[in-house]
């Protein structure tokens, strides 16, 4: 059982969690959700379409222009509160690294963060204790914040990926989050060449032995663009591809832009997988 926020969800339930960036320079939609009044749009359609999570996030994962501390917030947390009024339900999960900016992101209404970069601030994980919010344990190959990796190298990547990850866990857990409320990440493309990526995703089964639900942010990323040599915005196949793989091996939550695409293909692998009845099952019986 995975429980975030009011919502609480079965072993076998595929999540979704929509990406809404509240940047002005993202690497997909380059800054479409930068204004209030797109992002909460966003918001709208993502929750009809299927998705039962929101993750915003004030600064790019990539390198660019620096964004402090107190412009982080200025971008997220007005926002995580008018969210969290408009939309009581849902779960609001905020991407940061950040200790400060995780306190006054749950002070406003988030249930989760979203730690992409791996516990660099180990002071994360005691605010989502001291909130009982969720925590997202993210394996990011000691990188840096918003660095590339460079000739980063494993003697076994999914060992590592476990070690850090499992690690992350069970300190936030002897801190106070929640159990059912962790989840880990194996952290595609951060601290990673694409065949280390390509691997974790074909190794998701020894992630998903270790009992803690397991969290994938595969959207239209590099790996997924190298495999096939496809720019950004010609991704969307390969993505849906890695998509229906992971499910299939186990993962979980769905980190993404295009929510209505993913919900059919997790609902596809879901319903052959014995966990979900057809929507419609005439055929061979008129």
């Amino acid at each position: 059982m995975l429980r975030l926020g009011r919502q609480v969800f079965e072993a076998h339930e595929p999540v979704i969690m929509a990406i809404v960036n509240r940047t002005p320079d993202s690497f997909y939609d380059q800054g479409a959700t930068f204004r209030d009044e797109p992002a909460l749009a966003r918001v709208e359609q993502a929750v009809a379409e299927g998705a039962a999570i929101v993750d915003i996030g004030g600064v790019k994962a990539g390198p660019g222009e620096e964004v402090g501390a107190e412009e982080e917030a200025r971008r997220t947390v007005g926002f995580v509160a008018e969210v969290r009024r408009r939309f009581p339900n849902v779960v609001i999960s905020v991407d940061t690294w950040r200790a400060e900016v995780g306190e006054a992101v749950c002070a406003a209404g988030a249930d989760l963060l979203n730690d992409a970069w791996g516990g660099v601030d180990p002071g994360l994980a005691e605010v989502a204790a001291r909130y009982g919010a969720g925590l997202v344990c993210t394996h990011a190959g000691g990188a840096e914040p918003r660095t590339r990796p460079h000739r980063v190298a494993y003697d076994d990547v999914m060992a590592d990926v476990l070690r850090v990850t499992e690690g992350l866990a069970e300190r936030a857990a002897g801190l106070g989050v929640p159990r059912e409320s962790i989840l880990i990440d194996p952290g595609h493309d951060f601290g990673k060449s694409t065949r280390h990526s390509l691997e974790a995703t074909r190794r998701l089964p020894e992630m998903v032995e270790t009992g803690w639900p397991v969290l994938v942010s595969l959207s239209n990323k590099d790996f997924v663009g190298e495999t096939l040599d496809r720019p950004v915005k010609e991704r969307l196949i390969g993505t849906l591809a890695t998509t229906a793989v992971s499910a299939w091996l186990g993962a979980q939550v769905y980190r993404v832009h295009e929510v209505a695409e993913t919900r059919q293909v997790l609902d596809m692998v879901a319903s052959i997988a014995g966990h979900r009845p057809p929507a419609v099952a005439r055929r061979g019986l008129a």
